[in-house]
């Protein structure tokens, strides 16, 4: 029976150095996918340090609400503030018709007079307060009260820009100017009721936000493009698998060469035993490339270098399973289709839904709640998750056992499933 195997497993090696172009295709070309998209992808996941968003500024305030606006935007190092286009000042209508034709992603309007008559707001307001308190000074003359009416910041947007990103920009705004209305009434309460130096209310925030991340050795474990892109194409790779073994199947059936291998006699599982053999070394090879590329050459692209460090052995392990699950996909897609043109669109069909609905393109978190739950029915959800558990979580063998059961379960249901139907039809 070992003999009968490694004859499979030769077999196929030979199969596969007679389409020397296509063995190349499967290892050059996700090399090239995994290298192009961590490049474009890579300034989504670098700090707001090293992107600023140019924005455009229409100040007709001019006071210090205009002055804190322009000072928050300009620390917080995600947009650099253009006020001059072609060195002419920028007016609204510029600016909006700059922001439309797509020059740029964002224009902020500050309308005049917004720092004047929210003091002037605030204090009538105080000074009701005071009032009804009855500690106003009733030396005071009484003043006609001015109507003030409620003022816009407005905000205009690219209309390709994402709906994510014009909440978060129109949440930044109201918070700085809630912030600034909220010292506006500390201060004239401070002015209207504090004698001497010293403040009685205090302005800095009682409630602050820190983010806990996990930490190894003392150094916090950041995210980057490189963790999230090579485990997430290896797995879209190792599935890829998919269409030359179904195809390399459909062939053997068309050429009557498994007809000669049964009579010989080859039970079919010893058959399948050596493709899986063959193509999981050709799995691993893929894996192991990535992971290469990841370590070294990324680093001389300007990319973030992968960390393997003492992580290998368990992401080696996922890749494995991961290979196993291809393969079970593969087996039996080649074993039900009976033409080429039946496993070869199918086949790369259903590796990219596979891969869109297992968050290889679109993290989860971010699709619908409906596709949440449709994702775990993909493989490749199960392996990320995994990969993400080891690079990301920091987690050992016992933490990623039930997605790597998981992918066991589906090579052992995807091959029965084979080995019966081709039962089945030899029987018929």
């Amino acid at each position: 029976m070992m003999y009968k195997f490694l004859m499979s497993v030769y077999k196929e090696m030979l199969l596969l150095k007679r389409d020397f172009g296509g063995l190349v295709i499967l290892f050059v070309m996700p090399l090239v996918l995994i290298v192009t998209i961590t490049l474009i992808q890579d300034s989504t996941f670098k700090s707001v340090n090293e992107s600023r968003i140019p924005i455009l500024l229409v100040d007709h305030d001019n006071g210090n609400i205009s002055k804190t606006v322009k000072e928050n935007l300009n620390e917080s190092g995600s947009f650099e503030i253009v006020t001059k286009i072609d060195g002419a000042t920028v007016t609204e209508a510029s600016a909006k018709e700059a922001v439309f034709k797509g020059k740029y992603q964002l224009a902020i309007v500050i309308p005049e007079k917004l720092s004047a008559d929210l003091q002037l707001k605030v204090n009538q307001n105080v000074g009701k307060i005071v009032s009804q308190l009855g500690l106003e000074d009733t030396t005071s003359v009484v003043k006609e009260k001015v109507v003030v009416k409620s003022k816009e910041v407005k905000l205009y947007f690219d209309p390709a820009t994402q709906l994510t990103f014009k909440n978060a920009v129109k949440s930044a705004i109201d918070k700085m100017i809630s912030q600034i209305e909220t010292q506006s009434i500390y201060s004239t309460f401070q002015d209207q009721l504090g004698e001497g130096d010293e403040p009685i209310f205090e302005q800095e925030s009682f409630i602050t936000f820190k983010e806990i991340v996990p930490k190894v050795n003392d150094k916090e474990i950041l995210p980057n493009s490189v963790q999230h892109n090579v485990p997430a194409w290896a797995l879209f790779a190792i599935f890829f698998i998919v269409v030359p073994l179904s195809i390399n199947i459909v062939k053997e059936k068309g050429q009557g060469t498994q007809i000669r291998l049964i009579t010989n006699p080859v039970p079919y599982a010893v058959i399948i035993a050596g493709k899986t053999a063959t193509y999981l070394m050709i799995c691993m090879i893929q894996f192991f490339l990535m992971v290469a590329v990841g370590v070294y050459l990324f680093p001389y692209l300007g990319l973030p270098v992968l960390d393997v460090d003492g992580k290998l052995l368990l992401m080696s392990i996922v890749a494995l399973f991961s290979g196993l699950a291809a393969i079970g996909f593969g087996i039996l897609l080649g074993t039900i289709a009976k033409t080429q043109e039946q496993s070869a669109p199918f086949g790369a069909t259903s590796v990219v839904i596979l891969a869109a609905i297992g968050g290889v393109w679109v993290p989860v978190f971010a699709m619908p709640k409906i596709m949440q739950y449709v994702s775990h029915i993909s493989p490749m959800n199960w392996g990320l998750n995994a990969f993400y558990d080891v690079l990301l979580r920091n987690g050992n063998i016992v933490e990623i056992l039930p997605e790597i059961n998981l992918l066991l379960l589906f090579f052992i249901i995807t091959i029965t499933i084979a080995i019966g139907y081709d039962k089945k039809k030899r029987a018929v």
